[in-house]
């Protein structure tokens, strides 16, 4: 039923209701905004970077970096950085197309990469010997391509491949709206292979599998493979790890896992599987310990129990040891773990991000472990591309050498809560006059299972553009968040909402103690897991006096039924919520609602295939119903992350100017 007819059956009930919704489908009106016009610029004129990597033999470096009207380009330049220019590698002349996903040959003399040079919307792979001739064009397919990877004797790359595929995998992008007869849908994303010299492409995986990650045998004869039957976005929290022949056939599992899986990486003398394995709520945000088992099954080791960290990314080097991106506490780090004896050395820790998306720490690595490739960020420091020793890196970009913060200082701050040591930043307005109080808003990420590292912000982060507005902002990685081992991850199990919100305002306490800040000026705010803690914070403590709830999750019972990922909740909730309601309502914002006082913000999008639009009904519902002041703004065709530029800015708009009527 459309708003428009709900409007007519029930006129007098939703009419104020319904004409503030009416009347906040436009941006808000407000004056001219400086502080948050500075936040954009330094934000939307960042060039961003989203991958790197070094060759196999540690001499070059490519990367993958923001372009010409949405566009990306591949670049290459040598690590040991001269006065030669970085040399782009393009299919499209002199044009601009969506270019990424680059992966070295064995020689490190081919770079092969995807590019919808040929068709727009449509990648192909294509292979480039890095002189100036045109690049190979290898595939003509019809469907989305992911992740090349090329075998141990150069002759074949293998790829993910979803046939007819119409968008891209995952359930962050707007999800297809469905009418008719409602069925599950099943994408068959397979593992393929394409012959260097004539094209030829096979899949080899079963049809009825989907391939979520993959690494050839050295051998080049087999694949370890992290693989679902059935619906893709959702069977990811389930998949296994298994082994396949490169000639195609049946899958043989190696191993079922308890919880989640990523990253398999075939060890150099081919004995040896390493991967992630722990409790991960997002299939882009993975961390947990690393495990080895037996390439021919058994033999399961846990080669990191007890570490104060989470790896999120491994390689292996040709001498048989493990290079691991980790996050501990908010920091990024890389270690050098050992398999036979499980010691592990850090070989740098910083307070930055190490990868382009934000997820984790990534490092790509040489052959032998001796080079490396980044991608730098700070809250000081907007990101550019870095080589060389692990540690010991040479810039190699200077793109963004006149991007500066628009906000002030951040700070790591760590406090005690229940026995656990929790960590959180603190990032500061600039110029603060330690005389005057200041307000400050609480912002928590998503997940759970993620962490706020010290990073270059998206457009889309509410944090900087709070913080140049004169706010403190808090972003606490409370327990339930990487980096600090799988029992902090593990905590929240069974307990969202009761431990972890404790440990949220212990920190609010201590951020209290160390800046000027007035604590009757306090708001609070998230996206996703971010947003149901701020619709959960509002029915626990009056202590808030604005919050705005982004994807919020407002009914665990509920939402049980009206999302497509359903099989994360299990190992949180320890059943479904057919089998023990109760634990969903003890952690749902509803079972509370009667106690909100806090005037709340509410933003969607309508297409959000991870926290349904329907969540964030049902709890604008009930605090109009409370008379509980209000907004909610539902954004045409955006999913969990949105895309659209100018929605990108309005939320944050409204974000700040709702912060302003409330808490200055």
């Amino acid at each position: 039923m459309t708003m428009g007819i709900r409007e007519k059956l029930l006129l007098s009930a939703f009419l104020f209701s319904f004409l503030s919704v009416l009347v906040y489908a436009q941006p808000p009106a407000s004056k001219p905004r400086p502080d948050l016009d500075s936040v954009v610029r330094a934000l939307t004129a960042t060039k961003r970077f989203e991958q790197t990597a070094i060759s196999p033999d540690g001499q070059n470096v490519a990367w993958v970096e923001s372009a010409d009207g949405g566009s990306t380009a591949i670049f290459v330049a040598p690590v040991r950085a001269g006065n030669e220019p970085a040399k782009r590698i393009t299919a499209a002349g002199s044009g601009f197309a969506a270019e990424g996903n680059i992966a070295w040959s064995p020689d490190s003399q081919r770079l092969a990469f995807l590019s919808d040079a040929a068709k727009s919307g449509q990648s192909q792979l294509y292979i480039s010997d890095l002189t100036d001739a045109p690049p190979k064009k290898l595939s003509n397919v019809t469907g989305f391509l992911d992740l090349p990877g090329w075998s141990p004797d150069g002759k074949t790359i293998a790829v993910l491949f979803t046939e007819n595929a119409t968008r891209a995998a995952g359930p962050l992008v707007a999800e297809t709206p469905q009418t008719g007869e409602i069925k599950e849908a099943v994408t068959e994303q397979r593992l393929a292979l394409v012959d260097v010299t004539s094209g030829e492409l096979r899949q080899i995986s079963p049809p009825d599998m989907y391939v979520y990650e993959y690494d050839w045998s050295p051998d080049g004869k087999r694949f370890a493979v992290i693989a679902a039957p059935g619906n893709g976005d959702n069977n990811w929290y389930i998949a296994q790890l298994y082994t396949v022949d490169s000639t195609g056939g049946a899958m043989k599992s190696l191993y079922k896992p308890p919880l989640q899986i990523t990253n398999p990486a075939w060890s150099p003398d081919g004995q040896t599987i390493a991967f992630i394995g722990g409790l991960m709520s997002d299939e882009p945000s993975v961390g947990g310990d690393v495990y080895t088992i037996g390439a021919k099954g058994g033999d399961l080791r846990n080669l990191t129990p007890g570490m104060k960290a989470s790896a999120s990314s491994l390689h292996w080097t040709n001498g048989g040891e493990l290079v691991i991106g980790q996050v501990v506490e908010g920091d990024a780090a890389v270690g050098l773990l050992n398999p036979k004896s499980e010691n592990l050395k850090t070989l740098w820790r910083g307070a930055e991000d190490l990868t382009a998306q934000g997820w984790g720490t990534n490092v790509s690595i040489s052959r032998d472990g001796q080079f490396s490739a980044v991608i730098r960020s700070s809250y000081s420091h907007a990101p550019e591309v870095w080589a060389g020793p692990i540690g010991a890196w040479n810039q190699v970009t200077r793109l963004n050498a006149d991007a500066k913060p628009a906000w002030g200082e951040a700070k790591s701050l760590r406090w005690k809560s229940d026995g656990y040591d929790v960590q959180g930043w603190l990032l500061s307005p600039p110029n603060v006059d330690s005389t005057k109080k200041y307000p400050m808003v609480v912002q928590v990420h998503g997940g759970p299972g993620a962490a706020v590292q010290s990073h270059w912000p998206s457009s889309f982060n509410f944090a900087p553009a709070l913080a140049a507005s004169g706010y403190f902002v808090l972003e606490p990685n409370p327990r339930g968040s990487f980096g600090q081992g799988e029992k902090f991850t593990q905590a929240n199990v069974k307990d969202f909402g009761y431990g972890d919100f404790r440990d949220i305002l212990a920190g609010v306490d201590e951020a209290l103690r160390v800046a000027p800040i007035n604590p009757q000026r306090l708001g609070l705010t998230g996206w996703s897991y971010g947003g149901f803690m701020t619709m959960w914070g509002v029915t626990q403590t009056n202590r808030f006096k604005a919050a705005m709830a982004g994807a919020g999750i407002a009914d665990w019972q509920s939402y049980y039924g009206e999302n497509l990922i359903d099989q994360w909740m299990i190992p949180f909730f320890g059943a479904s919520v057919y089998d023990d309601p109760a634990v969903y309502a003890k952690s749902s914002p509803i079972t509370f609602i009667k106690n909100v006082k806090t005037p709340t913000l509410i933003q969607v999008g309508d297409s959000d295939g991870e926290c349904p639009s329907p969540q964030s009904y049902e709890f604008w519902h009930a605090l109009k119903t409370l008379g509980v002041e209000n907004q909610f703004v539902v954004y045409e065709h955006e999913g969990h992350v949105f895309a659209k530029p100018e929605h990108r800015r309005e939320v944050v708009e409204r974000t700040v100017k709702w912060f302003d009527d409330y808490l200055k």
